[in-house]
């Protein structure tokens, strides 16, 4: 590529830009002149050499040919470095201030000849998406403005907003915060009041509600969203659905108090309730419910796992032909495994009169009971305070109920399951500071790359008995790819991250409707049916594609690849009508969107794993409920690690003052580094 006016300049960040397609200039007397003479504005783009979204903006629009041709004709174009010169950066960042209410970098002002501002913004994407207007829409509307209204310009500030705004709201199907409220109200209409959980009996799990609601907590600091998940999860685990002696969700509650289950336990139940409890614990620091999680991941570990590594897929209901026999008491029972004393609380805490008259209770042969809690009214006995002595007594229990018939167990290993369960694992990794669990993820991706793949890479669905067979659908590589996402943030090896792209990019070759958007359930080499179905619907598990729209997002922040960015879209135009139509069931989609809308936050961290600075500065992040992020580690010690082959821009990162330095972007613009823990938290929020 042929090199700019930038060639010749000592800044690193000019550099970076010396052969794009733009025709840059350094700030100074020969730009302006141009602008002058030729009679046109000036686009000046205000960055430095660490900030993450300049280098996306520089690979989606100014490394590219159309984007740049409509510069060069429409601008004379100027760069500066904020770091080389924070006079210029100052006056325009506080025009920006005066005119958007916002600033940061990259900072993007349009002059007139005479370096009088007219137009001011940060990042701009290359097409117009969640309202922000994009640079093939945007330039255009400019080049019009100042043939036709120049006399107007320098006090057409707000004018000039208007037509930003009438451009985001030119497609009326666009979806915005208003259809994320939209599905927060008719969850509040919904949600029962007493019990959690929405609506009558049945009623099941679906997590990916609780995702959604506490990403509306988080945004609008409503306090009932938050109510809305921890009354419910609270109830959950109180109640029969959950087993009190062996942990672990079963499918779901006959009644609407959450006593009386179907008793099969689903592996991929547990490992979305785990990722719920880990977010409420998050959201709200209890520790009740980091023992919810270990206790899930406990039962998964003890009674799910393959001595290779991969997770089984459920358990039946029944035992002996009788559904629930494994999991059902006596008091008889109970009084003679246990002491007097041990007795006389547990079935206090345990056993409860009034549930004969619970719907599916006729079921339950005379005599039994299910173990349950009170539910919860927010003054009931607080379980961690008596957790020793029930732990104890829990033991027993287990220790006998171990000897009874057991339900039969589906030993078959599925892609898409498993990969639920490692991302639950990493993600529990993480925030609770586990090392088992990263193991145990760690192991069980080691066993699908190696067990569960054709010799040209392709991932197989199931596995049993030493075979792995049917090709792999969208669940599949959505969900491996989920799972090597949150394995990358656990341990920071990028080749998780440079698989996960590997798989991404085999499922957009293979999987995208060209013509609709969206991916097809199964793979163009599968076996052709009658028809190729599409599912969009998150149902008992969030739908590949909202999974996958998730993905490209958060690979996106990583790469600032737009190629990435653009498969994100080709999901998104899929959704648009439907989820505004019926956003609550959506629910796992509303979760990207959430994230597309921003705030959403890039931190990049210069440091090494095995240094106490930088697990200070991870550990912090790591409790910190802030879910619409990506993590990246830039390590100190390697000369050229492999991170900057899949994110070129993290190669100027480095400590500051001798320590870990986080680098923080929030939603498009990039802050000036730290090393306080603290002030990074401050940052993301």
């Amino acid at each position: 590529m042929k090199a700019n006016h930038l060639i010749n300049e000592k800044s690193p960040y000019l550099l970076q830009h010396a052969r794009n397609p733009v025709n840059w200039y350094p700030w100074g007397d020969e730009a302006f002149a141009k602008a002058k003479q030729e009679n046109k504005p000036v686009f000046l783009s205000i960055g430095y050499s660490t900030c993450h979204w300049c280098h996306v903006m520089e690979r989606e629009s100014f490394e590219d040919e159309e984007v740049a041709a409509l510069l060069n004709e429409t601008f004379v174009n100027i760069k500066v470095d904020r770091e080389e010169r924070p006079d210029i950066d100052g006056v325009y960042m506080k025009a920006c201030h005066i005119m958007t209410q916002s600033g940061g970098w990259p900072l993007t002002i349009i002059l007139t000849p005479d370096k009088k501002p007219f137009f001011a913004a940060t990042y701009i994407p290359k097409e117009t998406q969640y309202g922000r207007a994009g640079m093939l829409e945007l330039i255009p509307k400019i080049k019009s403005l100042w043939k036709t209204r120049r006399a107007d310009v320098l006090s057409a500030a707000t004018e000039i907003t208007d037509v930003l705004r009438q451009t985001s709201t030119e497609k009326g199907n666009e979806l915005s915060e208003e259809t994320l409220r939209r599905a927060y109200r008719s969850f509040l209409v919904n949600f029962d009041k007493a019990f959690g959980g929405f609506g009558q009996a049945p009623k099941f799990p679906s997590p990916h509600h609780f995702f959604f609601l506490l990403r509306y907590w988080k945004r609008t600091g409503d306090a009932q969203a938050l109510h809305i998940v921890e009354h419910t999860l609270k109830n959950m685990r109180c109640g029969g659905i959950y087993d009190q002696v062996g942990f672990g969700f079963h499918r779901y509650s006959t009644d609407a108090c959450w006593v009386v289950p179907h008793f099969e336990k689903m592996l991929y139940d547990q490992a979305l309730m785990a990722m719920a409890y880990i977010e409420l614990y998050q959201a709200t620091g209890k520790k009740e419910y980091e023992i919810i999680v270990r206790e899930i991941f406990t039962y998964v570990l003890r009674d799910m796992t393959d001595e290779q590594g991969g997770f089984f897929s459920a358990e039946d209901a029944d035992s002996e032909g009788v559904e629930g026999k494994f999991y059902l008491w006596t008091e008889e029972e109970i009084r003679k495994i246990l002491t007097q004393k041990e007795a006389d609380l547990f079935m206090s805490l345990y056993r409860h009169s009034s549930d004969s008259e619970l719907p599916g209770m006729h079921e339950i042969p005379a005599g039994n009971f299910i173990l349950h809690l009170k539910p919860s009214t927010g003054d009931q006995i607080d379980f961690t305070q008596i957790l020793p002595e029930i732990e104890s007594i829990r033991k027993k229990l287990f220790a006998v109920r171990e000897k009874r018939v057991h339900p039969h167990k589906d030993d078959k290993i599925l892609t898409d399951w498993n990969s639920l369960m490692i991302a639950a694992l990493a993600r529990g990794a993480q925030v609770f500071d586990e090392p088992d669990y990263t193991n145990a993820a760690c192991r069980a991706m080691d066993f699908i790359l190696e067990s569960m793949r054709a010799k040209d890479g392709k991932l197989f669905h199931r596995y049993r008995s030493g075979e792995a067979a049917i090709t792999g659908n969208v669940d599949d590589y959505s969900f491996v790819i989920w799972a090597l996402l949150e394995l990358y943030e656990a341990t920071f090896q990028a080749k998780y991250l440079q698989k996960a792209l590997e798989y991404n990019n085999y499922l957009f070759r293979n999987f995208l409707d060209k013509k609709n958007g969206g991916l097809f359930f199964t793979s163009g080499e599968a076996e052709s049916l009658l028809t190729r179905p599409k599912e969009l619907y998150d149902g008992a598990i969030p739908s590949g594609n909202s999974v996958a729209y998730i993905n490209t997002l958060r690979l996106f922040r990583i790469t600032g690849d737009a190629e990435v960015e653009k498969q994100a879209n080709e999901i998104y135009r899929a959704f648009r009508a439907h989820a505004d139509a019926m956003p609550t069931a959506f629910t796992q989609f509303l979760c990207g969107l959430d994230f597309a809308i921003g705030p959403s936050s890039e931190i990049i961290i210069a440091g090494d794993m095995d240094k106490p600075d930088t697990k200070e500065l991870l550990f912090a992040l790591r409790k910190h409920f802030a879910p619409n992020k990506v993590v990246i580690l830039r390590p100190e010690k390697s000369a050229k690690p492999v991170i900057e082959a899949i994110a070129p821009f993290v190669k100027s990162y480095s400590g500051i003052n001798g320590k870990a330095t986080a680098y923080v972007c929030t939603n498009y613009t990039c802050a000036l580094p730290t090393n306080d823990p603290q002030k990074m938290l401050e940052l993301i929020n």
